[in-house]
């Protein structure tokens, strides 16, 4: 399978991803929006188009790092914040995080890691309230479907332009929308601690599972296609394995009925509904 099969018209991505920040932010009363900024291509891109949607003086830019931040992402990060001139401010998470950490010598970096991103999630969402501004999303379709998130941490958002882009996609649309070329090279890595890369986690390089994620998800093969279509068998059960058991983070949690009418079962109305 050759990698056209990912190949996205960026000029009409472009056009529909600055639109829907538009219309998902007005729908709801709001003009301005709020964005975390770690120095990575996804929150890079996520920060282009929202600036193309709303304009660049109605966005606040964060970073928020940890004192084991690497000074490169503090340093890309600024690139984008230059590039696309936006407001922005730098807040440190090091003396939210470090009381809790502290509470247990043996955590695991995994641990470590999951506080580091809910207390980011903290600050985004208290400078949402004081700029009057949406949290934007910046996880991408790729780390969805794998789960490869923080729950109420990095995943959290108002609303999310990307997570329909895999991480191939958010390349291509990356360089078309100008984000700095040291960021879209770079190894992706959620800089939670030194060295750290996200395909040396998973075990896999994006570019591998997307051209998986295009027969199984939009071409809708079975596992025993993708095995015919090329796939190692483990690699393709690894990988199905794995989004099925993060099937949970995808949803909003379940609440038992009891009721006639409840919440998200019966009671549905639209994300604009009163406004």
């Amino acid at each position: 399978m050759t990698m056209s099969n990912l190949d996205i018209n960026t000029t009409l991505a472009t056009k529909i991803l600055s639109g829907f920040i538009k219309s998902e932010l007005s729908r709801v009363g709001f003009t301005r929006a709020v964005i975390g900024l770690s120095g990575g291509i996804d929150s890079a891109l996520s920060l282009a188009l929202v600036a193309e949607a709303i304009g660049k003086e109605n966005v606040l830019a964060l970073r928020m790092p940890y004192k084991a931040s690497s000074q490169d992402s503090l340093d890309h990060a600024q690139l984008c914040i230059d590039e696309f001139c936006v407001q922005s401010l730098t807040i440190p998470i090091t003396e939210m995080a470090d009381p809790l950490i502290a509470l247990d010598p043996d955590m695991s970096k995994t641990r470590k890691g999951n506080i580091m991103a809910r207390c980011r999630m903290i600050v985004l969402y208290d400078q949402s309230e004081a700029f009057g501004g949406l949290v934007i999303g910046t996880s991408n379709k790729t780390e969805i479907l794998l789960g490869y998130s923080t729950i109420f941490g990095d995943s959290a958002s108002a609303l999310n332009p990307i997570g329909d882009l895999y991480k191939t996609q958010v390349r291509q649309l990356s360089r078309a929308m100008g984000v700095p070329d040291e960021i879209v090279d770079k190894a992706p890595s959620a800089d939670l601690w030194a060295d750290q890369t996200d395909e040396s986690e998973l075990g896999f390089t994006y570019a591998e599972v997307d051209k998986l994620f295009y027969l199984l998800i939009d071409q809708r093969y079975s596992m025993n296609e993708c095995v015919e279509a090329g796939f190692d068998e483990a690699f393709v059960q690894a990988v199905i394995k794995r989004v099925r058991q993060n099937q949970f983070k995808r949803m909003m949690p379940p609440i038992a009925k009891v009721s006639n009418r409840t919440i998200g079962y019966d009671f549905l109305y639209l994300r604009d509904w009163g406004t």
